[in-house]
């Protein structure tokens, strides 16, 4: 089968083509025959070394995938050999197969054709966890850093839904524009006095949820920008990995900072998550109150093109591969 290979740790172009032995599927697992892969901010860093696979996960990159059901392991049941599905992965969704523990693999969106759902189960899943883990509720603020990008496309929808008023961060007008055809109240240009819109916008009380891609450089605005019993949960390290934290105005707010990846969750962790997304996601699909994100395809061949798009500024929402 044809993957992608990384030949060194590095730039997009040390992404190549190569041929490898096709996975089996083992006990409780399922071979899937990849249609598309998602691509996230999380195989970039992998690219460059930043982020390895749990042990024993395949080396090759790739977080999610759809495609149809090639073949199924003992102990697996209610699938058939040839259902379109979609998955969550720990690695190995940039090739022609992979072999998924059948819990992470679950129906493919209603109404999303199959190489966008390939874009769909990872933003899904780690939206609906994050929010469940800070308990967004109904009649509270949130605000979404990056609410253009993949995560944040989903994201705004997503608080919408959930009853939620959404404050977002983008940095060009179009993208700007984007937030708030998607249902976003405001929408923030993030090289503008970001902080102080927020505080403006919630009339000094601050928001009540944080959903943040930035890590480090985000820090202390963030702490600074939650009212009473706020929740930042950090979900992205794209500003940094180490910042300073003024336990004081925690304290002071009762506040609570907390960080969340799903790659490296258990198996039966994420096959609940899974579940989740099917429960509480795919019906808000199916009913048009959530859309897939505006995406960008490339054939498996233009991989590297695929990463360039996604580090460029210009990117807005999903960047898909079409195996």
């Amino acid at each position: 089968m044809r993957i992608v290979d990384v030949t060194a740790p590095g730039g997009p172009e040390n992404l190549i083509l190569t041929e490898a032995p096709a996975p089996v599927a083992g006990p409780g697992e399922i071979l899937i025959a990849v249609t598309a892969a998602g691509v996230n901010r999380a195989d970039l860093l992998q690219r460059q070394g930043y982020y390895p696979p749990p042990p024993g996960v395949s080396e090759v990159i790739g977080l999610e995938v759809s495609g149809h059901v090639h073949a199924i392991g003992t102990g697996v049941d209610g699938w058939t050999i040839g259902d379109p599905c979609v998955a969550l992965l720990a690695g190995g969704g940039y090739a022609e197969y992979v072999a998924v523990p059948a819990g992470q693999v679950v129906v493919p969106p209603p109404g999303v054709d199959l190489v966008s759902a390939a874009g769909v189960i990872e933003v899904a899943a780690t939206v609906a966890s994050n929010f469940d883990h800070v308990r967004l509720m109904a009649g509270e603020t949130v605000l979404i850093h990056g609410g253009a990008g993949g995560i944040g496309t989903f994201a705004v929808q997503y608080a919408k839904a959930l009853g939620a008023r959404v404050l977002t961060t983008a940095g060009s007008p179009s993208k700007l524009e984007l937030c708030r055809e998607l249902g976003a109240d405001v929408a923030i240009d993030y090289h503008d006095d970001w902080p102080g819109i927020v505080e403006t916008e919630t009339g000094g009380r601050g928001v009540d949820v944080i959903l943040d891609v930035m890590g480090a450089k985000y820090l202390e605005p963030n702490v600074a920008s939650l009212a009473a019993d706020g929740r930042l949960v950090v979900i992205g390290l794209q500003g940094g990995r180490k910042g300073t934290l003024d336990l004081n105005r925690l304290l002071t707010k009762r506040a609570t900072v907390t960080a969340t990846s799903l790659r490296f969750r258990p198996i039966e962790q994420k096959a609940a998550i899974a579940q989740l997304v099917v429960e509480r996601v795919w019906p808000l699909l199916a009913s048009g109150q959530v859309k897939p994100a505006p995406e960008t395809r490339f054939p498996l061949d233009r991989v590297a093109d695929a990463h360039r798009q996604l580090a460029s500024g210009d990117n807005t929402g999903k960047v898909i591969l079409v195996v």
